[in-house]
């Protein structure tokens, strides 16, 4: 939430909506708010069984960018699909960067969460 609120209600606000990518008037954060507890849980929950040993924080960032690879096909390739979003290139190219930022955020700290829990043990 941290990077997704400021970039998409603050600095490409403007941008996204001129896409036409925000069909609401006001956005309901609490439903974008739950869809990022969902996806870190899951990843959270998931991640233990992907990790096999080396650099925590690497593991953590390449299996999280690989379960962002699933989550961008709905946010950004399925939205596009569904919804007139114009120039689709511009809506694609910023969400994979966004996608991107997110998702090797969310990696280095599950690694760093994992790393402690692996030195506690």
């Amino acid at each position: 939430m941290a990077v997704a609120y400021p970039w998409h209600m603050i600095w490409f606000h403007d941008l996204y909506e001129g896409m036409g990518a925000f069909t609401r008037a006001k956005p309901i954060i609490p439903l974008g708010m739950l869809a990022m507890i969902t996806q870190g849980a899951v990843i959270a929950y998931l991640y233990p069984t992907y990790y096999k040993g080396g650099s925590s924080i690497l593991q953590g960032i390449k299996f999280s960018l690989i379960i962002g690879a699933v989550v961008y096909s709905v946010m950004g390739f399925a939205m596009a699909a569904k919804i007139d979003i114009n120039p689709i290139s511009s809506f694609l190219f910023y969400s994979v960067i966004f996608q991107f930022i997110q998702f090797v955020l969310t990696g280095a700290a599950l690694g760093a969460i994992y790393a402690d829990k692996k030195h506690n043990k």
